[in-house]
């Protein structure tokens, strides 16, 4: 890969495996590079309009265009598997001409533009159209500002930069939530069902945040100088090796049953919850989310990622178990708050890992790849989830509980599968213990 001339760019910390005893030191949040920083507050800042929305779709489409969950499961699917062909390609191209940053900023500015768009939304079809550009602007920026940040600290600092980096994220989710429940405070109390009012108010007041988020990026981060030119490297999951190809394996089988949180937020509604309320509780569960995800990463650096993941999954597999089973309100509530911790635990963890398990100069295809199962996943995932829930043609589904039980079920088959799998630690790029 050939390096540009920009003189803005940084060299790329030596991946290497750290001297012994050189993982033991205390990774200082003050030392982490300038790009790590500027990428955080881009999350925090796009989490903040585009929580405020996302959140609050699903009750728009049953609540104001009455679409049945079987559709918004496979509007949610489809948005997800839309970005994930992307993702792959936008991470093989950062790998090929060498640069991270404006592949980034170029995913961030389009889903920024698509934004000002729900408001005219009067269809679920519009909707899924807004939607699906939406993530198509993800597919494109995920990758390279993983490797980017991946790229720019020392392998005993990645599980800090991540967990550092889904805080901020999470931070920005907790923020747009609580700018959404004061709107419906304001416009509707406490009404059981959602207004279009409300909700286009919302996608208003989204546009902000949204366009300072790719300006931060755009001013604020370095690009990456990749070294000594290399070849492009050809677009294969062989290429990143056997430990990378059974982690995801492994991580796929559990995404199966990981369904879009739409059905949260409606399972939640079906329980009796307020729209305010669902707000508060999701502004709670991003705040657990975010206060778990950084200590989460520094431990992850010291006792090693794969730990970390198991027990995050476990937290899981408890806590749909639980949506499964819930009566009440209140039992919502509680699982909602402790669901925070499944996230701190693994969403910061993983990536770390994947640039644990891959060399330097495929990361951009290897995060790529990840974030690209993962959303190609999402699709039968939700698919599955809403026609479990309320059928298709003329079956009626199982009902309410049933996604529930089969995410429960899933994530315990993928716990046991971790825990049986033995990296080798030939291939790992990272500190030592880190899988």
């Amino acid at each position: 890969m050939q390096p540009t001339n920009d003189s803005t760019q940084i060299e790329i910390p030596n991946s290497s495996a750290p001297e012994p005893g050189e993982s033991s030191k205390k990774p200082m949040v003050k030392k982490l590079h300038k790009n790590v920083w500027a990428v955080s507050l881009t999350s925090f800042l796009m989490d903040i309009s585009s929580e405020m929305v996302i959140n609050v779709l699903p009750l728009f489409l049953s609540n104001v265009l009455g679409v049945r969950t079987n559709i918004i499961g496979l509007i949610e699917g489809i948005a997800e598997a839309t970005s994930s062909i992307l993702k792959v390609f936008s991470g093989w191209l950062s790998d090929k001409i060498g640069s991270r940053k404006w592949l980034a900023v170029l995913g961030y500015g389009l889903s920024a533009i698509s934004k000002p768009f729900f408001y005219f939304a009067n269809s679920w079809r519009f909707v899924a159209g807004i939607r699906w550009t939406d993530r198509v602007g993800k597919g494109i920026r995920t990758a390279p500002r993983d490797a980017l940040v991946a790229d720019t600290v020392e392998p005993d600092q990645r599980g800090l930069a991540f967990g550092l980096h889904r805080a901020s994220d999470t931070a920005g989710a907790m923020l747009g939530l609580l700018i959404s429940a004061f709107l419906v405070w304001r416009l509707q109390a406490s009404d059981a069902t959602f207004q279009q009012k409300t909700f286009q108010t919302i996608v208003l007041v989204s546009i902000l945040p949204a366009v300072l988020a790719v300006i931060a990026l755009a001013v604020g981060t370095q690009e990456v100088k990749m070294g000594q030119a290399r070849s492009a490297p050809k677009i294969t999951f062989k290429g990143l090796g056997k430990n990378f190809l059974a982690f995801m394996l492994i991580v796929g089988i559990f995404d199966l049953g990981n369904s879009s949180d739409a059905f949260l937020v409606l399972r939640a509604q079906e329980r009796g919850m307020s729209v305010l309320h669902i707000l508060l509780m999701l502004a709670v569960f991003n705040l657990i989310y975010a206060l778990i995800s950084t200590p989460a990463g520094i431990l992850s650096d010291k006792i090693g990622r794969k730990k970390l993941i198991v027990a995050g999954w476990l937290v899981y597999a408890f806590i749909y178990l639980g949506f499964a089973l819930a009566d009440t309100a209140v039992h919502i509530v509680l699982l909602y708050i402790v669901y925070g911790f499944y996230y701190g635990l693994t969403y910061g963890t993983a990536k770390a890992m994947v640039g644990d398990l891959v060399p330097v100069e495929l990361r951009g295809t290897a995060y790529g790849s990840y974030n690209a199962v993962l959303g190609i996943l999402d699709f039968p995932a939700s698919l599955i989830a809403g026609v479990l829930w309320s059928g298709v043609g003329t079956w009626a589904g199982f009902g309410p509980s049933a996604p529930f039980y089969f995410g429960a079920g899933m994530a315990l088959i993928a716990v046991v599968l971790f825990i049986l799998w033995k990296p080798s630690s030939a291939q790992n790029q990272g500190v030592p213990g880190s899988v």
